[in-house]
């Protein structure tokens, strides 16, 4: 059999799989918290689950290409976006165990009112979108040139495919689905890193010293993960979501491993990329090396991706649901079947997308740039802030993001060389200016208090 004809029963395989094990379920607790019989899910099961869905097809992709480019420093790079996990863990815990909320809606409704809710549903549903049609492209490009009816033809198989086991049981089905997925991304990586060390000379040394620690040559990049990470991770409803399922202290339990784990497989799967470099072999980086070493491997970096994609896309059919049907639309007598609806309707809004050629590392670069004004409130989620506060700091990140997107940064304003000084200044200088618009009105308000 002809290799695409391989890669055609692995996707069939790997769905039927996820399929037959989803448990069906009409329980709201277990289709929206993902619950069984009222019990939350534990850490181990959280943990893997807050892992692979931020090890998405787009994310290794982009860990391999960055490594390609920048060496180690890249893979540093983009790991740094995965202290999203300690941030966003931290604060979410003070939030439950000190002002008692519910929800990352609930948060804002009590503080900052309905309108409040409006715009960041805006901004994460402008996320949900970003990992359908970014996922599913790196699963196409498997299958052939995009482009082509083998690529439509795959993405919209594989979609479908999720799409149906999701359907069963929403959020309960996606941490059950995850831990498997794991397993598979965690056995597979291992394959591929016995595959490639052993063939590079000075084995892992030669990974971890590859690259050059310098503005221009990744750290550039480094440095807008660490930025971004205060406000990146807010605009994630895959993320945040899971948040609220479990007690605080398991909770918190699951984001701190979640941070180390996830890191970890991002700065090892980078070596795909760095292993492609120092062989001469054409970009993408893991096609490249797949191709070098042959059918078998290829069939194994196939399978990865189709098991990372599928983790995060379920993850975003059913965040999607709850965002719907509970944050926003607050339904009594929340109705199982109308969620399922939701999920159809996401899966065909999240690929069309696709037919424009998007650039998937914008997904992740541009979106983040996007929310920075959420940095100043969530990090200063308790103090007592009017509402003047919220929607001055959101709507400046927005006009930084897309700053970005349509106008050059002067030359001035750049603080470094290279790829990604841009970004880097856009998402330095929108920070501060989003914490200072925050921070005035709080201090005009208690200096009038004081007046009086």
């Amino acid at each position: 059999m002809s290799t695409l004809t391989w890669q055609w029963i692995i996707l069939i395989a790997v769905n039927v799989v996820l399929f037959w094990v989803s448990p069906w379920s009409n329980k709201v607790n277990d289709f929206f918290r993902g619950s069984h019989n009222d019990k939350p899910p534990s850490a181990f099961l959280l943990t893997s689950s807050l892992v692979i869905c931020w090890l998405f097809a787009k994310s290794i992709t982009n860990a391999a290409d960055l490594g390609y480019q920048f060496g180690i420093v890249g893979g540093v790079a983009y790991a740094g976006y995965y202290l999203s996990f300690l941030v966003a863990g931290v604060i979410i815990y003070r939030m439950r165990t000190k002002g008692q909320y519910k929800s990352i809606h609930h948060f804002l409704q009590t503080k900052y009112g309905k309108g409040a809710i409006i715009l960041f549903t805006i901004l994460i549903g402008f996320r949900l979108l970003n990992e359908i049609w970014s996922n599913t492209m790196i699963v196409g490009s498997y299958f052939g040139e995009k482009g082509s009816m083998p690529y439509f033809a795959s993405l919209t198989v594989f979609t479908l495919l999720t799409l149906a086991y999701t359907l069963k049981g929403g959020m309960r089905t996606s941490i059950i689905t995850d831990l498997i997925q794991m397993a598979f991304f965690v056995l597979l990586m291992v394959i591929i890193l016995g595959i490639i060390i052993p063939e590079t000379d000075g084995g892992i040394k030669t990974f971890v010293q590859s690259g050059d620690w310098s503005m221009a040559q990744g750290v550039n990049l480094l440095l807008v993960a660490l930025i971004q990470v205060l406000s990146y991770p807010f605009h994630d409803p895959i993320l945040t979501d899971r948040g609220f399922i479990s007690s605080p202290k398991t909770t918190l339990k699951s984001y701190l491993w979640a941070t180390v784990i996830g890191a970890s497989c991002i700065i090892l799967f980078s070596f795909v990329g760095i292993f492609a470099k120092m062989r001469g072999l054409e970009a993408p980086a893991t096609i490249g090396v797949a191709k070098f070493f042959g059918t078998i491997l290829l069939l194994v970096m196939n399978t990865i991706m189709l098991t990372s994609a599928a983790a995060t896309i379920d993850s975003t059919f059913t965040s999607t649901a709850k965002l719907v049907h509970i944050d926003l639309l607050n339904e009594k007598g929340i109705s199982v079947s109308k969620a399922r609806l939701t999920m159809i309707a996401i899966a065909v809004f999240g690929t069309i997308p696709i037919f424009f050629n998007p650039e998937i590392l914008s997904a992740t670069t541009i979106s983040g740039t996007m929310v920075m004004g959420l940095a100043p409130i969530f990090v200063f989620w308790n103090l007592d802030a009017p509402k003047i506060s919220y929607f001055a700091s959101v709507v400046l990140g927005v006009v930084f993001g897309f700053w970005l997107v349509f106008y050059p940064v002067p030359t001035f304003m750049l603080l470094s060389e290279g790829k990604y000084a841009d970004l880097l200044s856009i998402n330095l200088f929108g920070t501060i200016a989003c914490f200072i618009v925050f921070l005035l009105p709080i201090l005009f308000k208690k200096k009038i208090e004081s007046a009086n």
